[in-house]
This record gives structure tokens, C-alpha cells and sequence, in this order.
């Protein structure tokens, strides 16, 4: 780990003020937020990460979960994970953030790692996170991307591009793309809203630009519309052991049946997707459909339609569509 500069503002205000001096925000920032530092210190470690000044955000409030009058719920960028799953409210009405929070990593993580940093997360493609291999255009522009002709397992098979297959590692992310969460965002130029379909970049030829923050830009809070009325949600996670590991492939899915017909539905995808996936396809399939087990099939299949395995994750294509299908059997169940 290179040395760095600590500094620990007061307010917002000076924390993006101090964090607008690097040219950038994606990968190669030369200032960082650190919250609860599970990714970040993690990537320093490894030398991915070298940024000159880590700005300690931990004592500028924004730790809150508040029900407001609308019905929405505003959940603070440094409320731990671990909180915002046990929250009454999550747990009751937004019960598939709940349980992909709690499938993710490990207690003592859950207790440090915070909303806004889970919103960040790095991808766990080991060419990203191993120096030794120089042919990462996430890390390195321009440089190749070695896991396409190389170990890909874990690999995506959604949104993917010639310069790279990356996998977004994140659970809750998935979740909240279910629920269509709004991120609110603090920079030098004011306050912006983004919707998180809207967040996340797709790699095209640029896998380093990541996302939509600019030099300055401080995640201060997520927005979950209010919940559907009678609607029920899930998540499903699979992969290799039980606990303390990445998905192989996941869904959330929020569905809304009424006479046995589905009036709403939502679908999104963890594991196969270069970032959280959001399946307009499955959703168009499912609406105004009967909940039943051929319609969930016929979506699960309009889903991976468009998906492009590698030489080592073809069977992400099928284990995707079984997980789609016993994702919306579980919310049919629970209905």
C-alpha cells in the first residue's frame, strides 16, 4: 500500500470540496471516501487502488432510515448494512433488500459496510484485482481484457463488450434496481437526482467510467418509492458455498397479482450482468400474464435471450433462467 494523506472534514461541504481536486472519479481517482472501507481498503492493499487522500466521511451524519409522509423511504449513504436489513420497514415492505443484504458477505462486514459504498462496489474479476496481469482496460485503458480468453467462470454474460466482461459483484444493488431506487448525489455543481438504471455505465469501449460521479461527487442518500400495494418480493442468490460468497447467479423480482393475473412486475439480475441487470424483457413477458410456471419460464427464457457466455460460464445461461423461475415461484407462494 502506498502512503496516503487522512483527512477528516467537518462537513459535506468541505469533503467535496476537497474530493473535486481529482481528475476523476472512476478508476485511478486520487481521492477517495472512505466509510466503512470494505472495498476500498481491500483494492489500496492489492495496489489497484492509490489514491493520494482517503476523505473520512464517518462523521457527516447521513445514517438515518426515514418513512416519509409519501410513503417513500430515505435511507442515509452511511447507514451499515447490517441496520438497513433488520429495519422494520425494509423487512416488511421492501422484504427482497432484506434478504439480499443479509446473503451478502459476512455479519462483521454487514456491520461496516455502508449503502453508499455498496452502491460502489468493485468487480471481483481477479485480472481487475491482480497487478501481476496487465491486461485489464478496467484498470489499465487500452490494455486488453484477459479474461475473455482466459478464466471467466465467474464472469458476466449480460452487457458485456469486446473490452470487458466484468461482473458487478453487489447484492443490495440488485435489489434496489428491483425496487427502482433513486441516488442522490452532492457535488460541486449542486444536488442531482439519478435513478439507479440510470447510475451504472455499461462497459462499451470505456469499462474505467464505471458510473456517473464526477470528481466531487458524494453519494448522500437513496430514495425507495413507496411500495406497491399487495405486492410481494424476493431474492435469490446462487452460488458455490452458502455463505460468504459472490453470486453465480440472482434475482430480485417484486410481483403484483391480482385474480391471479400479474398486474406488475419487476426483475432484476445479479451475477451474470456487467452491472446490476434490470430484465425489461422478463418483466414484458410476465405482465398481465397468469402466475404460473410456463409464464415464469417464458420470461426466464426472454431474459438470457440476449446473453453471450464465454468458454467457462456457459452454464450461468441456464442457472440464470432456473433462478429467475424459482425466484417468481417463491414471490408467488408469498403472495
Amino acid at each position: 500500500m502506498i502512503d496516503f494523506q487522512l483527512l477528516k472534514p467537518k462537513s459535506s461541504t468541505d469533503a467535496i470540496a476537497w474530493s473535486a481536486k481529482s481528475p476523476t472519479a472512476q478508476q485511478g481517482a486520487l481521492v477517495r471516501f472512505v466509510a466503512g472501507g470494505t472495498t476500498l481498503v481491500d483494492l489500496m492493499r492489492l495496489n489497484v487502488e492509490q489514491p493520494a487522500r482517503v476523505i473520512d466521511i464517518n462523521r457527516l451524519g447521513m445514517d438515518r432510515i426515514e418513512k416519509r409522509p409519501d410513503g417513500t423511504l430515505r435511507i442515509g449513504a452511511l447507514v451499515r448494512n447490517s441496520d438497513l436489513a433488520h429495519h422494520p420497514e425494509v423487512v416488511t415492505h421492501y422484504t427482497a433488500l432484506s434478504q439480499a443484504l443479509l446473503s451478502g458477505a459476512s455479519a462483521q462486514l454487514r456491520n461496516m459496510a455502508t449503502t453508499g459504498g455498496n452502491l460502489l462496489q468493485r468487480t471481483r474479476c481477479p485480472y481487475f484485482r491482480d497487478l501481476s496481469f496487465t491486461g485489464c482496460n478496467k484498470r489499465n485503458p487500452g490494455s486488453g481484457c484477459a479474461a475473455i480468453a482466459g478464466h471467466n467462470r465467474t464472469n458476466a454474460i449480460l452487457g458485456g463488450s469486446e473490452h470487458c466482461i466484468a461482473t458487478h459483484p453487489s447484492d443490495m444493488a440488485v435489489a434496489m434496481m428491483a425496487f427502482q431506487a433513486i441516488i442522490h448525489v452532492q457535488g460541486v455543481k449542486g444536488v442531482r437526482d439519478i435513478a439507479i438504471g440510470d447510475f451504472y455505465e455499461l462497459p462499451g469501449g470505456t469499462p474505467n467510467i464505471e458510473n456517473a460521479l464526477q470528481p466531487g461527487d458524494l453519494i448522500t442518500y437513496v430514495t425507495l418509492p413507496a411500495p406497491i400495494a399487495g405486492a410481494n418480493s424476493t431474492y435469490l442468490k446462487l452460488r458455490d458455498r452458502a455463505s460468504y460468497e459472490f453470486a453465480l447467479a440472482s434475482a430480485a423480482v417484486v410481483l403484483q397479482i391480482a385474480a391471479g393475473h400479474i398486474s406488475q412486475a419487476r426483475v432484476s439480475l445479479g451475477g451474470v450482468g456487467t452491472r446490476p441487470w434490470r430484465s425489461h424483457e422478463a418483466e414484458n413477458a410476465l405482465h398481465g400474464k397468469a402466475a404460473n410456471l410456463a409464464n415464469y419460464q417464458a420470461a426466464a427464457e426472454a431474459s438470457l435471450h440476449d446473453a453471450k457466455p464465454q468458454s467457462e460460464n456457459g452454464f450461468k445461461v441456464e442457472l440464470a433462467k432456473r433462478c429467475i423461475v424459482r425466484a417468481l415461484t417463491n414471490a408467488t407462494v408469498s403472495a
